[in-house]
């Protein structure tokens, strides 16, 4: 992979101490998860266990084990988060992190559409809408199909944008998420799943894609 296609600036690069053994440095906790060896993992923690610390500590095992740093990908949900947790791997196990993959859900998946768009069905020329055009644009198929001039009170555009990402997301049925999460608008279950479409069938026309589809 390029640098010009990094997510972030080239680091300096820092050479390991030899020899050091990492499992020293966790509590056995973390030691666990970051020593895990086949199969998906899933762990739990909240606030100041060391998250980040454990997955530093990870890619530091699996660089040991001998895999190849292609093929880790480190993941997060802030730049800032990613910018931190790439740093801190470099500074534990020096330049043999430099080819590891890392940056946030959606750069990550912007990336890889730029790369793989055209086998998904999306040109490769399109364009990210943030979180304000998505709702403009559900809100303009809201407005195209007459929903909204009822006299009952029908979801805005902002909790239409909450629920399509929550379907989207959970793979739910949205008369499943009203039901638990917004019970005065069941009775429109059927007229916000025709939102739905007209809002996917104009971004398809547009050539546009949300955070959701990334």
């Amino acid at each position: 992979m390029s640098d010009d296609l990094r997510i972030y600036p080239v680091r300096e690069r820092i050479v390991a101490e030899p020899g050091r053994d990492f499992t020293r440095e966790l509590n056995a906790e973390q030691a666990a998860a970051a020593g895990h060896r086949e199969g998906p993992l899933l762990v739990i923690a909240g606030a100041g266990t060391g998250k980040t610390r454990t997955l530093v500590y990870r890619v530091a095992h699996l660089l040991d084990r001998g895999v190849s740093p292609d093929r880790i990908l480190l993941l997060t949900f802030t730049r800032r988060a990613a910018h931190e947790m790439l740093s801190r791997a470099e500074r534990l196990v020096g330049s043999a992190s430099a080819r590891v993959h890392g940056g946030t859900f959606h750069a990550t998946g912007h990336r890889l559409l730029r790369q793989f768009g055209p086998d998904a069905g999306l040109p490769r020329d399109f364009s990210i809408m943030d979180q304000g055009d998505a709702e403009d644009l559900i809100q303009l198929a809201r407005g195209n199909l007459g929903f909204g001039r009822q006299e009952k009170r029908f979801p805005k555009k902002e909790s239409l944008h909450y629920i399509y990402s929550r379907f989207l997301n959970t793979e739910r049925p949205v008369d499943e998420i009203l039901e638990q999460e917004y019970p005065q608008f069941k009775e429109y279950a059927r007229d916000i799943v025709r939102i739905f479409a007209e809002y996917t069938s104009r971004k398809a026309e547009r050539n546009l894609v949300d955070y959701d589809d990334l």
